[in-house]
């Protein structure tokens, strides 16, 4: 009686077995050395330039520490349980180190939390921590004088909305703590109460493809309720607590320079299942220290509406002036937010000082849209930078607030333009808690990557805002890579030094260098890896270039097979196009799921092979495919000609962008054997009001859209692609579906093609059985294909 069904439960068992899931694969044993190797700490000066901590943090948390709870709503990833962020910085080692010398005092970090990145307090005697227990966001302070940590009793914070704390100019916390006898949170219904219905009357309000919204009136009930928060003053020194207002969803919490009023941003109703939290109501009030309502500086609407690469109308971008007692300032659109509108001006920077009876007065108006706004410590100067859209150009201007009419331009450039690129002006905290640009006598200080047709020189300069000439004090050597990381109060400064055989180090630049730190090789092997810097020419004339890795066994005259990793670039011009970036003098370094691993498989790797796409912002796309493919071609013939690769056995790989580039390369050339796209878009009909830089519809531009997207040549791919994808990726446009459409696409027209999925993880992957997975597949994906 049994017999007749005996195949039917073999077959059964034999799905069962099939339905297990594919353990993580482990990483050859030379890559696990590298990623089990420490890196180099962070170094976090004083206030007072007289202490700093080197804090290292753990770059591959552990799956398990992924898979913690996870509420995606509005926009948000967070814990619901800590209220905090979901996966949040792990900090694994803190020091405290003497300026002048002395030992390093290793801090004793408490056991079962996760302690996020330090912030010092404005006088430099403590720092203070966010830190993530089991069910908790919690505070925790440093004592410099002690060397100790301690937790700030009773008091639990609420992440969600932004960072949680801010030092205030006596030396308190201003927090946004969990509000009392909440209550459990609510609940999703077990059974829908209705439909989901959404609607729109005539009014174009396009988006882009944001991911984890809000999806129904249970979403909108959950975030309410987890997002709410009690603003709470503590003393640092006592831990008393003092509540500040009724609670609310708090966005943002700012005390004034001179401590005796707050600005507060708090959300409101109606929420969006269309855009993020960040695009809804928002009522920003100034409070005094009882919490009592003095100004409403802004009540902006829902902004679904913002067009594509536009801005909200109304006050943006409100703070306080960082050298007055209480002035606010914001910027405001003059052309409705829209780029494409025609304006003489699009933006204007305002001001207003307290108690805000005066009219706003005007610091300056733009042509162009604000790109950046900065104050210096004097309280004389304000540095203003606009960006051109057509153009894809910066302009920083320096105005005196008192004197708004005699606005002088700094600087004027191709923003594309590394070479002519001024660097960025230095801040520091002041005494009172806000930042503000640093200056010594009138002049302030710039840092810049420095690039040159032969690579970075970082440099230090100091300029001067009343003749707009810059002198320099200090530009990395030639062989070297020595970056400044932070200037102190008296004029010294700090930078992180390496170079090919030297390990990152910090040093001390004054009347002499010391160098402050002695961190040795962990990696002695890895010293064998030779690389060079690569220039040759497109056949239009675009200058092109790569950096050439050779792996640690190389021996002269071998061709070995070889991996092309690239990133397209847009640009308006041939010649900033051509510019040089990165340095072959910096000390080598493999980590996460680096491409450069392939070196340890004895491959050439073609690292940072410019890809630019050239023309006209506008149009710019209608000829991505013809410039990819012979910047492609380009860069083999080059490495072919320096006789290093096997031309015939050649791989590309990207992420990102990088892989909509690898995949398009796959379908429209036959330069490659195999390509690697990781998290990337390949339906452009899917991202629909743009991508990347693409400012036309697909509407606009159908043709364009469907003749870049390589799920339509599905059907034509050359070489086997291996498309991998995190099942969280919440980066706007390169939805998970994107490879799995791509996917069936492929196999459906009989290509060859795996697909790999990494659960828990978003866009990039950082989970150490994520990355060791990943590269094991990467490896053995070449090596299949390639060797």
């Amino acid at each position: 009686m049994l017999r007749p069904f005996a195949p039917f439960l073999c077959l059964a068992q034999s799905l069962v077995l099939v339905a297990q899931p594919t353990p993580y694969q482990k990483a050859p044993k030379a890559i696990q050395a590298v990623l089990d190797a420490p890196g180099t700490p962070s170094l976090i000066a004083s206030p007072k330039g007289d202490r700093f901590l080197l804090a290292e943090f753990d770059r591959q948390p552990a799956i398990r520490d992924l898979a913690q709870p996870m509420a995606r709503l509005a926009g948000l990833r967070f814990n619901p349980r800590t209220r905090g962020p979901h996966a949040p910085p792990r900090l694994k080692s803190l020091a405290l180190q003497r300026v002048e010398g002395g030992p390093t005092a290793p801090i004793t970090l408490p056991a079962g939390v996760i302690l996020g990145q330090p912030r010092w307090s404005p006088d430099g005697t403590r720092f203070v921590m966010t830190g993530a227990t089991a069910d908790a966001t919690e505070v925790w302070l440093g004592e410099v004088a002690t060397g100790k940590l301690r937790r700030i009793p009773n008091l639990r914070l609420n992440a969600i909305l932004g960072s949680p704390l801010t030092w205030m100019p006596d030396g308190g916390l201003l927090c946004k703590s969990l509000p009392t006898h909440q209550g459990p949170a609510p609940k999703a219904p077990d059974v829908p109460t209705g439909p989901r219905i959404q609607e729109n009357e005539g009014k174009a309000a396009p988006a882009p493809t944001y991911q984890d919204l809000l999806q129904n009136a249970s979403d909108e009930t959950r975030f309410e309720f987890l997002g709410q928060s009690q603003l709470v003053r503590v003393e640092p020194g006592t831990g008393t607590l003092k509540a500040l207002g009724k609670p609310g969803l708090y966005a943002m919490v700012n005390p004034s320079p001179d401590g005796r009023l707050f600005l507060v941003a708090r959300l409101q109703r109606p929420f969006s299942y269309l855009v993020p939290a960040s695009q809804f109501p928002v009522r920003e009030e100034v409070w005094d220290r009882t919490g009592a309502l003095v100004h409403t500086a802004a009540n902006l609407p829902l902004a679904e509406g913002i067009p594509l690469e536009g801005v909200r109308t109304g006050p943006r971008r409100l703070h306080w002036r960082p050298t007055e007692p209480a002035t606010l300032a914001w910027v405001e659109a003059l052309d409705g937010g829209d780029p494409k509108q025609k304006a003489d001006f699009r933006d204007r920077v305002l001001m207003q000082a307290a108690p805000f009876t005066s009219a706003p007065s005007e610091v300056i108006r733009l042509k162009a849209r604000l790109m950046g706004l900065e104050w210096g410590e004097r309280g004389d100067l304000a540095v203003v930078r606009e960006y051109e859209r057509d153009r894809r150009w910066i302009r920083t201007w320096l105005v005196d607030p008192s004197k708004p009419a005699e606005a002088r331009l700094a600087f004027d450039l191709n923003s594309n333009d590394r070479y002519r690129d001024p660097g960025t002006f230095q801040s520091r905290l002041l005494p009172n808690g806000h930042t503000a640009l640093r200056q010594s006598d009138g002049a302030l200080f710039l840092v810049g990557s420095g690039a040159t047709p032969s690579g970075d020189r970082p440099f230090l300069d100091r300029f001067d805002p009343a003749t707009l000439k810059t002198e320099r004090r200090f530009r990395c050597d030639e062989g070297i890579y020595e970056s400044p990381v932070t200037m102190l109060p008296d004029g010294r400064f700090i930078t992180r030094r390496e170079s090919p055989s030297e390990a990152p180090n910090y040093v001390l630049h004054g009347t002499t260098t010391k160098a402050l730190t002695a961190f040795a090789d962990p990696l002695p092997e890895l010293r064998k890896i030779q690389k060079k810097l690569v220039k040759y020419t497109r056949p239009d004339g675009v200058a092109l270039s790569f950096t050439l890795y050779l792996p640690p066994d190389y021996k002269a005259g071998e061709r070995r097979p070889a991996v092309v990793w690239a990133y397209p670039m847009e640009f308006t011009d041939a010649a900033t196009a051509g510019q040089v970036s990165g340095s072959t003098s910096r000390f080598t370094t493999l980590g996460g799921m680096s491409h450069l691993f392939f070196l340890l498989s004895g491959y050439v790797v073609l690292d940072n092979t410019t890809m630019p796409v050239v023309g006209d912002p506008k149009t710019v796309n209608d000829t991505f495919l013809d410039q990819v493919v012979a910047s492609a071609k380009a860069a083999i013939d080059k490495a072919d000609d320096l006789g290093v690769i096997d031309p015939k056995r050649v791989g590309v790989g990207g992420h990102s962008y990088g892989a909509f580039m690898t995949a398009n390369l796959l379908a429209h050339s036959k330069l490659f054997k195999a390509g690697i796209a990781r998290s990337g878009a390949y339906n452009r009909t899917l991202t629909p009001f743009g991508f990347q830089s693409e400012r036309r519809t697909l509407w606009e531009a159908p043709d364009m859209y469907l003749k870049v997207s390589p799920f339509m040549a599905a059907n034509q791919f050359n070489a086997p692609i291996l498309l991998i994808h995190g099942e969280a990726d919440n980066n706007s446009g390169t939805f998970p579906i994107q490879s799995e459409r791509l996917y069936m696409a492929l196999k459906g027209n009989g290509q060859t093609v795996r697909y790999v999925t990494l659960p828990l993880e978003s866009h990039g992957y950082i989970a150490r059985e994520s990355i060791e997975h990943t590269l094991w597949e990467m490896i053995h994906w070449f090596d299949r294909h390639l060797k």
